[in-house]
Formats: C-alpha cells, structure tokens, sequence
C-alpha cells in the first residue's frame, strides 16, 4: 500500500498549485491565446484577453463590405441627431436617397395588403363592418393554415404551404408554364435566399474554390456573401455606352479569366438592374441562357424589380419563361434559382422581410439538403408571408378591393415612371454628369466628372473619389447617396447611386440642388 501511495501525484495545497502553474507559465511565455484563467487571489488589477477579439475573429468577415448602409449613412445619421440637438448646417433635413426603402420615402402603403394583414394579426377586426369581403376571405384563409389559426406560430421551415401553393399558380400566371409548390421556398426577404444559395453552391480551397460571376456594377449583397462564404468573385462589367447592356462576350472574358485561379460555378444576374436600372432584352436573356448552358453554370436570376418597368419597349421577362420557351436540351438541365420580394414592385413592404426563392432543374438530394438548410433559421417572418400572400393572390376583378387596389398599383408604378424620366432630364442637362436612361428598378447611377485635384485629395485622404464627393455632399447638402465604388465600376470612371423614391416635388428639388453641388464642386477643385 506505501509503494501504491508513493506512486500517487502529491496533492499541493491551492495556494502552493496556483504558484506553481504561475511559475511554468512564466517559463513559457507568452502564449497565442489568453491563457489560464486567474483565481480568486490573482491580480485583480490584471485583466484577462477578450476571446473574442479583432485578431481572433473570423477573417471572412472583414472582408464584408455593404456599402448602402455604410459609413456615408452613420454620417447622415449623425447629421441628423446634430440638426436635432440644434446644431447649425446649411440645410434643415437629411434626405436619405440612398436605399430603396419605399415608405420611408413617403409612398403610402397598398390598403389590401395591409387590411389582409392586419386582419390576420388581429382576429377580432373579422367582424368590422368597414373591411371588405375579399380581404376578410383571405385572412380567414391564411388563418386556417396556420398552426393554432395564429399568426405568431411557428410555420413549416420553407413557408405556409397554401402560400408557397399560390406562389406556385402566381409564377403558372406570370410564365405560362408550370410551377411547383416544392420548388418554391419563402425567405426572409429575397436577401435571405439569395445568400442561403450560395452557400449551396460554394465548396473547394485556394484554386479549387468556387468562383461566382456577378455584374459590376453589382448590389453589394453579392459581394458581400461572396466575401462571408470565402468564395471568389469573378466580376463581369455591364455597357454603360449602351444603357448598361449585358454582353455575353464580357461574360466569356471574365470566365476565362477566372478558370486560371478558381472554379466558376455560378453566374448571377440582376433584372431589372441594381443599381444601373437597366432592363434585359429578352433576346440577352436566351444569349445568358445558353452560355450558361454551354458552360455548365448555375444561373441565379435576381427578380425582385420584375414590377418596375418605366422605359418604352422594356419589357420584364422571367428567366424561367424564356429558359422553358427555349424547349430541350436547355429547359431540361439547365439549372435556375430565381429571386422575388414584397420590399420592392409596387408594394414597397421593406419591413415586413419576405421573398421567396423558385428553384428548377435542381437535383432532388440538393432540394433536401436545401430544405434542411432553411430549418435551421425555424422559418420566415409569419406576418411577412401573409403579406407576400395577398401580393400573388390579389383581389380578382368583380371583387370589393378590386378597383382600388389596380388604382393604387398603377398609381405608385406611373409616379415612378415619371420619376425615371425626370432624373434622367434633369441630370442630363448639367454638365458633368451622364445619366442613363432609367428602364426599370428605382434608382439612377449617374457618372460624374471629378476634378484630377478632387481626385488627388480624396487619395490624400485614404478615400474613394467619388465617396469624397459624396461626404462632401452631405455635409453641404444634406443629401446622402452612396458612392458608385461601393457598387463597382470601371477603373479612372466615378458614380454614385440615387434611389428616385421620393416624392415628385422633393426629388425635382433633390437633382437641382445635387446637380448645382456638383457645379460649386468642380469649380472649387479646378
């Protein structure tokens, strides 16, 4: 038993342990990480490392960049909070024209999208008297469908399956070809799913990993995610001497380009165009197509604008309808993830977070991993897929809501398609700036001229040129727009982007005033 005793570690005392371990510590030196965690009698003046810090955080995500609520809109906020407070400036208000937040800009809700919800978040309003048939109907509808007839239940993780069944007959309507409600996945809006694709299609390391080709220039979204997942972007450049036209031989270089140090998997593409306002031809859509089927890519057709049409001969087309029009081999393999949201169209419910995601010709194990992948985040905002609901299940002619509901709509999209044509005038009159005609979305993307001093300062100080100018504008001006390096754009070339969302007067009152800046700019820098 002695031997067996003699053999046991000895038991120091606390104390004695504490020094002991101080002391092999010390011989060490120091560690790469915070090392043991001090007792009750250590130094209390000593604090120990953060574990979570900036040299140990993840390195994917300093590469994210979002540059429409970057630092150019702290600034703004900022600005806003001194106007508050009583600080002098040269202006009374900030205008924040740099994001498409419809009602924010004073668009006014559509009333059948908010009777329906509001109906459904609060039950009793079923019996007032004032609330339309139709709208009652659908809610009543919606109900059902939800677990405990609540809309503060959780749903089934890719959305209420009556609602992803009238997504399925809404895209049936739009396409004329068929649509299937297991195909269709509601997201957190169109962002969520976006980024919930990618993650599906991004694999490999260093030369290995998956490249995906997006347009520059691009909504930050892509670039974002694509830095988040580790992937590689592959940038193909629009025409701005044709209105920002795709042209499928800048695709071929691009991917050429990229096959040298990764692996293009994914090609992307924005239509109607964020932040260019751009709208494809149908015959650039079929062009798209069949690259991507000649180079084995994954096409992802962001859709969300398909309602903000403004230019005469524009027309929306859905990727989908023109792959199916194509017929065999492409409408059989090539495959499609397409993207469509309520925060932007005619509705503008930026807030309520819903959107949806068709996937076709995806094969049926990535369907389930997908599945799988949307029930981690539990399922969409409910409210929000009730709201997506009565957007692709509107009111029918010969119903109450019918006649107001078509006047609201066609109200908002006209006052938008006269908001289009004044940018493009009033920007095209002054010198110094080129807008392109605004076809589709709600945004212009002007390129300015820059002084080379302008430029030479903006470097001077660690910045772009055009957010120089855009800083400059804001502190001037009280109008914040985000600057075209955000976005990507051709080398020696500045931008910035604009969204045309506020009302008539405000935004004719916006451009003149953005227009005479960038006169007393160029000016002052010359």
């Amino acid at each position: 038993m002695r031997e067996l005793r003699a053999l046991r570690p000895r038991r120091l005392p606390a104390a004695r342990a504490m020094a002991a371990a101080a002391a092999a510590a010390a011989e060490r030196g120091p560690g790469p990480g915070p090392g043991p965690v001090p007792g009750p009698g250590a130094a209390a003046g000593r604090r120990r490392a953060p574990v979570l810090s900036a040299a140990t955080m993840n390195p994917a995500v300093r590469r994210v960049e979002y540059a429409v609520r970057g630092p150019i809109v702290t600034r703004a906020l900022e600005l806003e909070r001194e106007l508050r407070q009583g600080v002098p400036k040269p202006f009374t208000e900030v205008i924040k024209a740099n994001i498409g937040d419809a009602h924010a800009m004073g668009q006014k809700p559509i009333t059948f999208l908010r009777q329906v919800s509001a109906l459904c978040l609060c039950p009793e309003l079923l019996s007032e008297a004032s609330v339309p048939g139709d709208a009652k109907d659908r809610a009543r509808r919606l109900l059902a469908a939800c677990a405990g007839q609540s809309a503060g239940a959780y749903s089934a993780s890719p959305g209420i399956e009556l609602v992803r069944r009238d997504v399925a007959r809404f895209i049936e309507r739009r396409d004329g070809v068929p649509a299937r409600p297991e195909d269709v996945f509601l997201s957190t809006g169109a962002s969520d799913a976006i980024v919930t694709i990618l993650k599906l299609l991004v694999s490999g390391e260093g030369a290995g990993r998956t490249g995906v080709l997006i347009p520059i220039p691009q909504y930050p979204l892509y670039s974002a995610a694509i830095a988040e997942l580790s992937a590689v972007q592959v940038n193909y450049y629009l025409d701005e001497e044709h209105c920002w036209a795709l042209d499928v031989g800048e695709l071929r270089r691009a991917l050429a380009q990229a096959r040298r140090h990764c692996v293009p998997r994914v090609l992307c593409i924005i239509n109607p165009g964020n932040p260019t306002g751009q709208v494809q031809s149908r015959q650039c859509i079929e062009d798209v197509i069949k690259f991507a089927f000649e180079e084995q890519l994954f096409l992802m057709a962001d859709e969300v604008y398909q309602d903000n049409v403004y230019a005469e001969g524009s027309a929306f087309h859905s990727f989908k309808k023109v792959l199916f029009e194509l017929g065999s081999p492409y409408k059989d393999v090539v495959e499609l993830a397409s993207f469509h949201s309520i925060s932007k169209g005619f509705m503008g419910e930026c807030g309520f977070r819903s959107g949806y995601v068709e996937v076709v010709n995806v094969d049926p194990e990535v369907r389930q991993q997908l599945s799988k992948l949307v029930s981690v985040r539990l399922c969409p905002p409910v409210p929000g897929q009730i709201v997506l609901d009565a957007v692709v299940n509107p009111p029918q002619p010969g119903e109450p809501s019918y006649e107001r509901f078509i006047a609201e709509k066609q109200a908002v999209l006209s006052a938008l398609a006269h908001k289009a044509r004044l940018t493009q005038e009033i920007f095209n009159q002054a010198p110094g700036i080129r807008c392109n005609p605004v076809q589709g979305a709600m945004y212009s993307f002007p390129r300015i001229e820059l002084p080379p001093r302008a430029v030479q300062e903006a470097k001077a100080q660690g910045q772009a040129p055009d957010m120089f100018f855009c800083l400059k504008l804001l502190e001037e001006t009280g109008i914040c727009v985000v600057p075209g390096s955000g976005f990507g754009q051709r080398e020696g070339t500045y931008h910035f982007r604009m969204t045309i969302l506020p009302p008539t007067e405000q935004l004719r009152v916006l451009l003149q005033k953005l227009s005479q800046f960038h006169a007393k700019f160029t000016t002052e820098y010359s």
